[in-house]
């Protein structure tokens, strides 16, 4: 509020469908993922946000359940989240997975990279996305940018300061992101209130843990009411500042931000588990195994990236028997070849430029593919369709049964054309089959242009210059084409 008592209200957070892309995006990408559940925590407390109205259905508002979603997506490096990794992690069902993904993208927090695929009879691929702040964020707190690289896209724009007026909603914002939310807990799950629940303007509630405070006044009797209940409270500001007294027993600031340092072996499991999930070829091994196996390089504080970025670097096996026996022996000696972390540092980018480098490849075949089709048309992914196909195909295509030598006593008359000896007919009748067999169709097509198509028939007979023609019509026609695919 200014002087003149005039309120500044921000405009309601909306992003359309077209601008839910990376390179259509006017966000900027997010360092990490505690910048971005910064961003989160802003979007889901400003109530500039409301889903119902833009649809009928769905949930009603940015609550403690698309943060829950979004804090499984701020731990994804890359963004690649699939819908049935996020219902595990989750518990929620996949029509509400898509829900909290579809706002996390209208608010202008996630950005596609790469739209995911589900083609019929073949393996879902996943979307990946870009952690994005919206703008309305930046503006909200005076957050100032600037671009760096000018010939760099817009959305690579790095902060440069912020306003005074937004550094303590800023340090309240720090607080959310490093406090870890659950998923809310059912209306019947219990009636008992064992935990606080924190309930944000215009939001559902966000349950976080917290210890129950509870007064039981000394006294002998059965009465719930306490017998000094004239005795007066310190005030809420002395108790905010610590200067009061609580009977609720104080935490450590590991317990109070819901994490808890993690011993040598608690290392070693939190490194096999995130392997098991990265690595396709490890799924379904023991996590016990692979913590034993991995224990080198987890004791030297190694990251599940820099163990992929070492992968990356010893090569990959096509075929894999046994997964815990083959990352023993390509993690030996590991930690003594990558001994610093800008050694380690450089595996990562390399790895992560020969991903980049894939997905490109990837891309470059999908649009190659399309364009050589010319059209929406996909080859039927069922063998019975295929095969369907096949032999329409070659009915349609079949060569008529000929003998061997070719019958020179019925060959008509010729006429129109010089006078030619009936071996040579029945000579140019092959050749002209026989080009026409493996897709030449010039020498039917040149005699029926240059002699018309009643003196061609006579040369070449009738079959073959009307299986010619209509080859050569085919091959005019963007929906079919020759050879195998």
């Amino acid at each position: 509020m200014d002087e003149d008592d005039a309120v500044d209200v921000l405009p309601g957070l909306f992003v359309p469908e077209a601008s839910q892309w990376l390179s259509t995006s006017s966000g900027r990408v997010a360092g990490e993922g505690y910048s971005w559940m910064q961003a989160v925590h802003w979007v889901a407390g400003s109530g500039l946000y409301e889903p119902r109205r833009h649809r009928s259905h769905g949930p009603r508002s940015f609550g403690a359940t698309t943060v829950h979603v979004a804090q499984e997506l701020a731990r994804l490096f890359p963004c690649r989240p699939g819908i049935e990794y996020l219902v595990r992690r989750t518990g929620l069902s996949e029509r509400s997975v898509e829900y909290h993904l579809g706002m996390l993208r209208e608010t202008g927090l996630l950005a596609w990279i790469v739209k995911g695929t589900r083609i019929s009879g073949g393996p879902a691929q996943a979307s990946e996305f870009a952690r994005m702040i919206p703008t309305e964020f930046d503006a909200a707190l005076g957050i100032r940018t600037v671009q760096r690289d000018e010939a760099a896209p817009a959305y690579t724009r790095a902060v440069s300061g912020i306003a005074d007026t937004g550094r303590k909603l800023m340090a309240q914002l720090a607080m959310k992101a490093s406090r870890k939310v659950r998923k809310p807990r059912s209306k019947t799950a219990s009636k008992a209130p064992a935990k606080a629940s924190v309930r944000g303007a215009g939001q559902e509630v966000v349950t976080v843990d917290s210890g129950e405070v509870r007064c039981t006044p000394m006294q002998v009797g059965t009465s719930a009411v306490p017998s000094a209940g004239a005795t007066p409270f310190p005030p809420e500001g002395k108790l905010a500042r610590g200067a009061g007294k609580s009977s609720t027993p104080k935490k450590s600031k590991v317990e109070a931000a819901g994490r808890r340092k993690l011993n040598r072996v608690g290392r070693r499991f939190q490194l096999a588990r995130e392997l098991t999930r990265e690595l396709g070829w490890l799924r379904g091994c023991s996590v016990d195994r692979i913590a034993w196996v991995a224990r080198g390089v987890a004791d030297a504080g190694w990251t599940v990236s820099e163990v992929m970025g070492w992968l990356h670097l010893r090569g990959e096996a096509d075929r894999v028997r046994r997964g815990s026996g083959l990352l023993a022996v390509l993690l030996a000696g590991a930690e003594k070849v990558l001994d610093t972390p800008a050694k380690r540092a450089d595996a990562i980018e390399q790895w992560r430029g020969a991903q980049e480098a894939s997905r490109r490849d990837r891309i470059q075949q999908v649009r190659a593919r399309t364009e050589r089709y010319d059209g929406g048309w996909d080859a039927p992914a069922s063998r019975a369709v295929q095969r369907q196909v096949d032999e329409a195909l070659t009915a349609a295509f079949a060569s008529d049964p000929r003998p061997a030598a070719p019958d020179t006593e019925t060959l008509p008359g010729v006429s129109g054309v010089e006078d030619l000896e009936d071996d040579v007919v029945a000579r140019v009748r092959q050749e002209a089959w026989q080009r026409l067999m493996v897709g030449d169709t010039s020498p039917v097509i040149v005699a029926v242009d240059a002699m018309g198509r009643a003196t061609a028939e006579q040369l070449y007979g009738s079959g073959l210059v009307r299986r010619a023609l209509q080859l050569a019509s085919g091959a005019r026609s963007s929906l079919m084409t020759y050879g195998r695919r």
